[in-house]
């Protein structure tokens, strides 16, 4: 399977709902950069993050763009989230029901066809004031 294949399953996959199915594209140290946090390690901390979003959050990857370094071992992708806020995010402004949608950038290490690093970016202040929050 090509880089493009790969990261173009990932989001089907996200988008399909099967967590399962995403988590067999990542190798088992993979790295996930979360936006304005940390950096988790391994499949485990990923599939807690998959949980922990999907409790508050239902969310769908529309205009889906990847790019490829010549060698396969890099992919970026840009895309708009299209979402509905469900339950309150610790931290964050309280869910109603909000929806959304926000472009994302989002940046991929790949080795031996599966993908070890994942890098997320957004605007989180412009996704605050999306869902009626104070920034």
């Amino acid at each position: 399977m090509s880089t493009a294949d790969l990261i173009q399953r990932y989001y089907d996959t996200f988008n399909g709902g099967d967590r399962e199915a995403l988590l067999d594209l990542l190798a088992d140290d993979v790295a996930h950069d979360i936006n304005q946090g940390d950096t988790e390690e391994g499949k485990a901390a990923f599939r807690a993050f998959l949980k922990k979003m999907d409790h508050s959050y239902a969310e769908q990857v529309q205009d889906l763009v990847i790019m490829t370094s010549n060698c396969g071992t890099h992919a970026a992708a840009e895309f708009y989230i299209q979402g509905t806020y469900l339950k309150t995010d610790e931290g964050l402004p309280p869910a109603t029901g909000q929806i959304y949608r926000l472009r994302v950038g989002a940046f991929f290490d790949v080795r031996d066809g599966l993908i070890f690093r994942v890098t997320n970016y957004y605007n989180l202040k412009k996704w605050i004031r999306m869902v009626g929050g104070a920034e």
